[in-house]
């Protein structure tokens, strides 16, 4: 290394001292706040009565099929239902995962319930006995119609069998979330260039079909495949905690750091090619504050000082470029950016949801106000747009000016109680851990 180069890594080690040493000392001192414990109490009981009074409730009176033994495929904003209509592991795992977690915080048995009734039903029907793994869809009479290994979908089985195993102790889920590690690693793991390739065929073989939906593009990988195979193996990491799930956790955030987030914008890199061509100028908003979270709880989990100042310092510079960049005067969060500026000025129901958590989290790890003012005005956002207070649940999404998108669907493969549960879930947390801190009598 020339003279120059090691002047620009020890500048970087001192910046990720500083970055370091800035979030320790914030961490233990409690500053004064503008923002009054009242305010804070609101917005939990709020946020915590959405969920658990309206989010939670829905999907167990509305979605649960009890005369099939399954769920319900696909529900109109006025609750008509359509019986015919495919169904994804994904929507059942996201279930799974949903109600293990509400009942590892709430201990409610109609959640263990609702939790048992999804792993049920994510192995009658699509699980693969023979090569392993998940089907990615099934046709309404039950019979598997897409036999595919989206690498996607394989994540999210990972994540919710790992947190059905949290909530019960039942060792049997962990056991076939190692099993689905396992596959991935050996099959979907990209030997030369790094990170993971998004989809195979039913025995693993390579097929060239591998969009993960119709609006995404035919790539060999995708920053939303590695972000929620991150996602997955955090969750895994917690409680399984092998040395080789830990490198490949590890390998992964650096793929992450390194060509999926943009350090120069803030912004996530959609699609790829093997050697890390970018094949997209496309930003997602929702994507960007989400992978700044997640990729905090990632740091967390695997641990180390450096890493945790890198991830850290990256997480506010994607919050505040998505204060910037992605955020309405209302609060609520754009779909998508181009270079050139906005491009889809809707709001769906998964960026919000999101944004409040990624807010948050900057706001505990910066101490800086602006954040949890972001989050808490993306809430009164949801609060005011998306919650449906005539039929339950959340409207999959608004226009700019607010109009409900009518003909989206509030049930449907792709929407699910897995982002809005989350944020209440995680939000709750939060701020309850924010006012035992700072305010302990409060809590």
């Amino acid at each position: 290394m020339n003279v120059a180069g090691k002047s620009i890594s020890v500048a970087r080690s001192i910046y990720r001292w500083l970055v370091l040493a800035k979030g320790r000392a914030l961490s233990k001192c409690s500053p004064p706040h503008a923002m009054p414990p009242a305010t804070l109490n609101a917005a939990l009981q709020r946020i915590e009565a959405d969920l658990r009074q309206n989010i939670l409730p829905f999907w167990i009176s509305r979605v649960v099929d009890r005369a099939g033994h399954t769920f319900y495929g696909s529900l109109t904003n006025d609750l008509v239902l359509d019986r015919t209509v495919e169904r994804g592991a994904l929507l059942t795992s996201r279930i799974l995962w949903t109600y293990a977690a509400a009942y590892r915080q709430y201990l409610d048995p109609a959640y263990l319930a609702m939790a048992d009734y999804a792993c049920a039903d994510l192995f009658a029907r699509f699980h693969d006995a023979k090569y392993g793994g998940f089907y990615w869809s099934i046709a309404a009479d039950g019979t598997v119609l897409r036999d595919r290994k989206q690498i996607y979908g394989q994540a999210f089985a990972i994540y919710a069998l790992s947190e059905y195993h949290s909530a019960t102790g039942r060792p049997e889920p962990l056991d076939q979330a190692i099993a689905v590690f396992r596959l991935i690693e050996a099959h979907a793991r990209e030997p030369q260039y790094g990170g993971y390739l998004e989809a195979f065929g039913r025995a693993w073989e390579p097929i060239t079909e591998v969009r993960l939906s119709a609006g995404d593009q035919n790539d060999p990988k995708s920053q939303n495949t590695l972000l929620h195979v991150m996602e997955a193996y955090t969750n895994l990491l917690r409680l399984w905690p092998d040395p080789g799930l830990r490198r490949a956790l590890t390998e992964l955030v650096e793929v992450m750091l390194r060509h999926v987030v943009d350090p120069a914008t803030g912004h996530l890199r959609l699609f790829f090619a093997n050697d890390w061509t970018v094949h997209s100028d496309k930003i997602s908003y929702g994507h960007d504050i989400e992978a700044a979270w997640l990729l905090t709880a990632a740091a967390e989990v695997l641990g180390g000082a450096e890493l945790t100042a890198r991830v850290q310092a990256l997480a506010l510079k994607i919050a505040d470029v998505t204060l910037a960049e992605g955020t309405d005067s209302d609060g609520g969060i754009y779909n998508q950016g181009g270079p050139k500026g906005l491009t889809d000025g809707a709001k769906e129901w998964w960026p919000q949801a999101e944004a409040v958590i990624g807010f948050l989290n900057a706001y505990q790890l910066s101490r800086d106000e602006r954040y949890l003012a972001a989050s808490l005005r993306t809430w009164d956002f949801i609060d005011t747009h998306l919650i449906d207070r005539k039929n339950g649940e959340w409207f999959r999404g608004v226009t700019r000016d607010g109009r409900v998108l009518a003909k989206e669907l509030k049930v449907s493969f792709w929407k699910c109680p897995y982002h809005n549960g989350r944020m209440g879930l995680e939000t709750v947390r939060r701020l309850r851990a924010i006012l035992s801190h700072h305010w302990p009598q409060n809590s």
